[in-house]
C-alpha cells in the first residue's frame, strides 16, 4: 500500500508514469502449490480414498478386502514408477492430479456400468464392449507423452481387473493390448483426426480379442451355427461405438484439461503457429523487417529441433513472438532501419543499450497482455540471457576514454569522467532453461550474423556458424540449458545447411552482369 501511495504521489509530480509494466514474478504460494510436497500427499490420499470406495462398494465383491490391499501394492508400485521414471511429472503436483484424476476416473467408469449390469439395464454380453478401456492411455499419451501413456494402460488394466467382482485375466488383457494400441496410434498427433483414427483401430483391436476370448456372440469362432447373430451386430457397433466415442471425448476435454493444467499439446502449439496472429500480424506493419527476421529464425530453429529430437513446434512458435518487443521502437533495431538512417547516430552509447534492452521487457509485456503460452513468454525472456550489447559497451568505453584523454589537457580529475558499467549494458535474464530456449538463443544470433555476410559461401557460412556459437558458449549462455555438447554439434550443422539453403544466389549470367554494370553506373552518374 505504502509504495502504492509513493507511485500516486509521484505520478502527480510528473516523475513517473501511471502504467506499470507488466512483469512475470515468482509467488511462493504459488510454487509450494505446484511442486511442494503436501499438495502431493493429499492427492495420493485422496486417489487411495476413491480407489477403496469404488472397491467396497456398489455389488458383492470376492474378497474385497484383499483387493484393495494388492490394489494399494500396486499404487505404491506406481507412485514408485513414477519417481523413478518420471520425475518431472512426479514433482510437479497438477501432473500428478491429472495422471490419477484420469484413472479414478476411468475406474468409476467401469464401475458405473458394473452397477448398471447388476440391475439388469446393461445386457452382461454387451458389457465387455463398453468399457473405455483407452480413455486413460490416450489422454495420457497426448498430454504427456507415450511413455506415460503406457503407465496409465498397465495400471489402468491391473486396477480395472480387480474392479470386477471376480478378478478377470480376461479383462486384463483386452485392457491392457487396446491401451497400448492407442497410444501406438498417438505417438504424434498434430492433428484432432488422428485421435479419431486411434479410437477406430481401438475398436477393431477390442473387438479382434472378445472374439478370440469368445466374448463376441457368445460362439462366433467354436459354433458359428449357434451363434446370436443380432447380439453380433450389437456388440460390434459398441466396440467400434465406443472407441471412437473415447477418442471424439478425449479431443473435446483436451482444451479444458490443458487449461486447467497448464499443459500444451502439439495440436494447440499448430493452431498457435497462424501467422493471423494479431501480434504477428501487427508486425507486418509496424516492424516488417523483424517480421522476416523471426521467420527466418523459425526455420532455423524448426530444422535443429529436428536434428536433435527437441519439439520442433514449440520451436517455431516461440521463434515467431520472440522479438515482438522490437515493435514499440522497431526503428531502433537495424533490420527496421531504413534508407541508412541510423538513428543511434544521435544517442548516447548508455541510451541506445538501455533502448536495446528494453525490447525483451516490452516483450514479455505484450506476451503477457496478449495472453502467449508461458514458455512463449519464457523464450522472450530468455532468448539474451545475460548477455552483453558489446557494440554500445565499446561504443561507450571509447567515448569514456576520450572523455579522460580530454580532461587531462583541461587539468581535470580522472573521476569526474563517469565509469562505464558493464551491467548496463547487459540483458537481464534469465538464460535458457530449455532446450527450445537454447536453440531459438543460437538460431537467432546465427541470423543476426548471416545478414552481414556479402557472399554467402559454404566455407563463410560454416566459419560463421562455428564463431556465433563458440561466442555463445564462452559467455555462459548455455550453461543452464539441457543442450549437451552432441546436441550443440547437430544445431551447427543443421543451421549451416539451412543458411546455405535460405541464402543460396542465383547464377549471374553475361547479361545479368551487363544489367548490374548499367545499374551501377547509373546510380553513379546520378549520385
Amino acid at each position: 500500500m505504502r509504495k502504492f501511495l509513493h507511485r500516486q504521489q509521484l505520478v502527480k509530480k510528473g516523475l513517473a508514469c501511471g502504467k506499470s509494466r507488466r512483469t512475470v514474478e515468482d509467488n511462493p504460494w504459488h510454487e509450494r502449490l505446484a511442486c511442494g510436497w503436501l499438495p502431493r500427499v493429499l492427492v495420493f490420499a485422496l486417489f487411495a480414498v476413491g480407489l477403496g470406495f469404488l472397491i467396497f462398494t456398489g455389488g458383492p465383491q470376492e474378497e474385497p478386502l484383499k483387493k484393495y490391499l494388492i490394489c494399494l501394492l500396486v499404487f505404491a508400485i506406481s507412485i514408485a514408477q513414477l519417481w523413478v521414471n518420471h520425475p518431472q511429472a512426479f514433482y510437479r503436483n497438477s501432473s500428478l492430479a491429472l495422471i490419477y484424476g484420469i484413472l479414478l476416473t476411468q475406474l468409476a467408469t467401469i464401475k458405473g456400468l458394473l452397477v448398471l449390469a447388476d440391475t439388469g439395464r446393461i445386457d452382461l454380453q454387451l458389457l465387455p464392449m463398453l468399457i473405455p478401456y483407452a480413455f486413460a492411455p490416450l489422454v495420457f499419451s497426448v498430454l504427456l507423452g507415450r511413455h506415460l501413456g503406457l503407465f496409465g494402460a498397465v495400471v489402468a488394466s491391473l486396477w480395472g481387473a480387480f474392479l470386477m467382482p471376480v478378478i478377470d485375466t480376461v479383462f486384463l488383457v483386452i485392457s491392457l493390448i487396446s491401451g497400448v494400441v492407442a497410444v501406438l496410434f498417438t505417438l504424434q498427433v498434430r492433428r484432432r483426426g488422428q485421435l479419431i483414427r486411434a479410437g477406430l483401430y481401438v475398436g477393431i483391436g477390442v473387438w479382434l480379442l472378445a472374439a478370440i476370448f469368445g466374448q463376441i456372440g457368445p460362439r462366433l469362432i467354436t459354433e458359428p451355427q449357434l451363434t446370436d447373430w443380432g447380439m453380433v451386430v450389437w456388440q460390434t457397433l459398441a466396440a467400434f461405438g465406443v472407441g471412437v466415442g473415447t477418442a471424439i471425448l478425449v479431443s473435446g476435454i483436451l482444451p479444458v484439461l490443458e487449461h486447467i493444467f497448464g499443459i500444451t499439446t502439439d495440436i494447440s502449439w499448430l493452431e498457435s503457429a497462424d501467422l493471423n496472429h494479431p501480434l504477428l500480424k501487427r508486425m507486418t506493419l509496424e516492424a516488417p523487417g523483424t517480421y522476416h527476421h523471426s521467420l527466418a529464425v523459425a526455420n532455423l530453429a524448426e530444422a535443429g529441433a529436428e536434428a536433435i529430437g527437441a519439439n520442433p513446434t514449440i520451436c517455431r512458435v516461440c521463434a515467431y513472438f520472440h522479438d515482438i518487443g522490437k515493435m514499440v521502437k522497431p526503428e531502433y533495431f537495424t533490420e527496421n532501419m531504413a534508407g541508412g538512417v541510423n538513428p543511434h547516430d544521435d544517442l548516447a552509447p548508455s541510451m541506445s543499450a538501455l533502448i536495446i534492452l528494453s525490447h525483451v521487457k516490452e516483450g514479455v509485456d505484450l506476451g503477457l497482455k496478449n495472453k502467449l503460452n508461458d514458455l512463449v513468454v519464457d523464450v522472450i525472456r530468455e532468448h539474451h540471457g545475460n548477455s552483453l550489447v558489446r557494440f554500445f559497451h565499446e561504443r561507450a568505453k571509447g567515448q569514456a576514454e576520450d572523455a579522460r584523454l580530454g580532461g587531462k589537457i583541461m587539468n581535470l580529475r580522472a573521476e569526474d569522467v563517469p565509469a562505464v558499467q558493464e551491467e548496463n549494458f547487459r540483458y537481464p535474464g534469465p538464460n535458457p532453461q530449455s532446450k527450445e530456449s537454447g536453440i531459438i538463443c543460437l538460431a537467432d544470433a546465427v541470423e543476426s550474423a548471416s545478414r552481414s555476410l556479402k557472399r554467402p559461401t559454404p566455407q563463410r557460412v560454416e566459419d560463421l556458424v562455428g564463431e556465433v556459437i563458440e561466442r555463445k558458449m564462452d559467455e555462459g549462455l548455455l550453461g543452464e540449458s539441457p543442450l549437451t555438447l552432441a546436441d550443440i554439434r547437430k544445431l551447427s550443422a543443421s543451421f549451416r545447411f539451412t543458411l546455405l539453403n535460405m541464402m543460396h544466389s542465383r547464377i549471374a549470367y553475361p547479361e545479368d552482369e551487363e544489367k548490374q554494370d548499367k545499374a551501377a553506373n547509373l546510380a553513379k552518374a546520378t549520385a
